[in-house]
């Protein structure tokens, strides 16, 4: 009995580990779709993807028999307050990445996202008082080297990724503190911010909307929901079957689809203190892989 439940656990590990190596790929591909859009404003591409994922959502969740944990969700303000918050940080997030893309950013995107986990352990040591590591100040003091180069490598402050690291950070320590699940969470996410995306939408002059000026221009915007809600849907499957550690490992899947994309397929430009700046970057995530395995080996 024990062999079938240990070979089930392997199948579980499996697919789980198969759904977030697809999430973090969509998500590293994503510039791709992104730039199909970059003839439509920003705000718009933005306030589009809230109100079409929150319809994807509503109609996952209902299929499900789900939406009376969003219901009951409504009824605490604290939580309602928390989801505010988060909201606001990933509209952010959002608003930055698309920014980015649209604006021949897509490399200073990708360093966001690989200083990410940087953000996070500093965040947890100034504010929720978390101890860590010699070799994680290590990597934390590595890739902050590597930030810096890129301050001459873009002639100026990368405001860019640091937006995306800490607006992303902030995003999952606020989560944190919630009692909702990923999928019911961000749908009152989208809830809290529809109906300022719908009014924004509302108030553009509609010879100036891109929704309905084609069909083309139309669908895209339309399929921000799938583009949103799909690897959403990979990684919650992932991030129940697998460690923490193999999770934060593969994370690093997306940023590094993302530098490939910019670099070569858009010809973003790749000088030698760049490339030396994401060379420190990757050290300092060799070095974060080696402290998580660590830890995971002494547990």
């Amino acid at each position: 009995m024990s062999g079938h439940r240990d070979d089930a656990a392997v199948q579980e590990s499996n697919k789980g580990t198969l759904a977030a190596i697809c999430a973090f790929s969509l998500w590293g591909a994503l510039p791709v779709f992104w730039k199909l859009l970059e003839d439509i404003p920003v705000m718009e591409t933005t306030a589009h993807r809230v109100v079409w994922t929150l319809a994807l959502l509503l109609t996952f969740l209902s299929c499900n028999g789900r939406t009376n944990k969003i219901t009951g969700a409504l009824q605490s303000p604290r939580t309602v307050l928390t989801h505010a918050l988060a909201a606001l940080c990933l509209t952010s997030n959002w608003l930055i990445y698309v920014w980015a893309t649209f604006n021949d950013r897509i490399l200073e995107g990708a360093l966001g996202y690989y200083i990410n986990p940087f953000i996070y352990i500093l965040l947890g040591c100034m504010f929720l008082g978390e101890k860590h590591s010699r070799m994680q100040m290590v990597a934390i003091a590595v890739a902050a080297a590597g930030v810096a180069l890129q301050f001459p490598a873009v002639k100026g402050i990368p405001w860019a990724a640091l937006g995306l690291a800490i607006s992303f950070a902030g995003y999952g320590m606020i989560r944190k503190k919630s009692p909702l699940g990923s999928f019911d969470g961000l749908t009152l996410e989208m809830g809290i911010i529809f109906p300022f995306a719908l009014i924004y939408l509302c108030l553009i002059n509609p010879h100036d909307s891109a929704f309905g000026s084609n069909s083309n221009a139309t669908w895209l915007l339309v399929a921000t929901a799938a583009a949103t809600a799909t690897p959403l849907l990979f990684f919650a499957r992932g991030a129940k079957s697998i460690s923490l550690s193999l999770l934060g490992i593969l994370q690093f899947i997306c940023p590094t689809g993302q530098l490939l994309i910019g670099w070569l397929v858009y010809n973003e430009p790749m000088p030698l203190l760049r490339l030396l700046s994401f060379t420190l970057i990757w050290v300092a995530v060799i070095i974060y892989i080696i402290t998580i395995k660590h830890h995971a080996l002494k547990k």
